[in-house]
C-alpha cells in the first residue's frame, strides 16, 4: 500500500518546508513510493482528519502519524527489511539530539536569514496569512526581524560549528553513508535553498561539500527541486 504524504508545496513544486524535507529524505532513504498530497498555508482544512495543522503528516495503512520525528521512528519500525535511518537503538538516540539541536537552534538562527524571502516565494494566496502569523510569532514586523548582514550570517555559521568538526573527520553526521541526523540538518538548507537565494555557507566549508553530496543523493533528487541555485 502506497503512503499519502501531506506535505508543504507550493503549485510551482516549490517545498519549503525543513520537517518535510526530513521526511522526504526519509522516505527516498527506505526507498518507500508515496502519494504527496501538496498543503499551502491556507490549506489548514486539508489535515483536519489529523487533528492538528501542522505539516508534515503521512498515512501508512491504518495509521495516521503527525511530526517528522515520529515519522522517521514509525518508517524504521514498519519497514526493518529496508535501509536503516539510525542503524541501532543507541544511534537513534544520539540522531534525537542532533534533531533537537537543528529545531531549537539553527532554525532559529536560520529564520530571520530567510524568512524574507520565504515570503516573496509565497502562494500570493497564502502571503497575507503568512506575514500575520509570523509578525505576532516574532512580536514585530517582518522587515524589522529580517536580519541578512554579514554579522547575522557569521553568527549562523559559528553555531554549525558542531557539524563542522564532525564532517572534518567523517564524511556525514552518520559516519561513512548518510542517515537520519543527516537528514535533520539537510532539511533546514533544502528550507533554504527552496525558498531564498542567500549564500549561508562558505565554499571552502565542509559543511557546503557535505550539503553538495546530499543534494545529489537518491539520483540528484534534492538538487532538482525548485529552488536558488545552492
Amino acid at each position: 500500500m502506497t503512503i499519502t504524504f501531506y506535505d508543504l508545496a507550493h503549485d510551482n513544486g516549490r517545498r519549503i518546508s525543513p520537517y518535510g524535507w526530513r521526511v522526504r529524505m526519509a522516505l527516498a532513504h527506505k526507498g518507500l513510493d508515496y502519494d504527496l498530497v501538496p498543503i499551502g498555508f491556507t490549506d489548514k482544512d486539508k489535515l483536519a482528519f489529523s487533528g492538528q495543522t501542522l505539516v508534515p503528516v503521512i498515512i501508512d495503512g491504518s495509521k495516521t502519524i503527525p511530526d517528522s520525528w515520529a515519522i522517521a521512528c514509525h518508517l524504521e519500525d514498519a519497514y526493518p527489511d529496508r535501509p536503516s535511518l539510525f542503524n541501532g537503538d543507541a544511534a537513534r538516540s544520539v540522531t534525537r539530539l542532533v534533531a533537537n539541536w537543528v529545531n531549537s537552534t539553527v532554525n532559529p538562527a536560520m529564520i530571520k536569514l530567510i524568512v524574507g524571502d520565504i515570503y516573496k516565494v509565497c502562494r500570493p494566496v497564502d502571503q497575507a496569512y503568512f506575514l500575520e502569523t509570523r509578525e505576532k510569532r516574532f512580536g514585530m514586523p517582518l522587515e524589522k526581524y529580517v536580519d541578512q548582514s554579514d554579522a547575522q550570517i557569521e553568527r549562523f555559521r559559528a553555531i554549525l560549528t558542531p557539524a563542522r568538526l564532525t564532517l572534518q573527520d567523517q564524511p556525514y553526521l552518520s559516519g561513512e553513508a548518510a542517515g537520519y541526523a543527516d537528514y535533520c540538518l539537510f532539511g533546514s538548507f533544502q528550507w533554504a535553498r527552496c525558498g531564498s537565494p542567500l549564500k549561508l555557507l562558505a565554499t571552502d566549508d565542509p559543511v557546503h561539500a557535505w550539503r553538495a553530496r546530499l543534494l545529489e543523493s537518491f539520483d540528484g533528487m534534492p538538487g532538482k527541486a525548485m529552488g536558488f541555485e545552492a
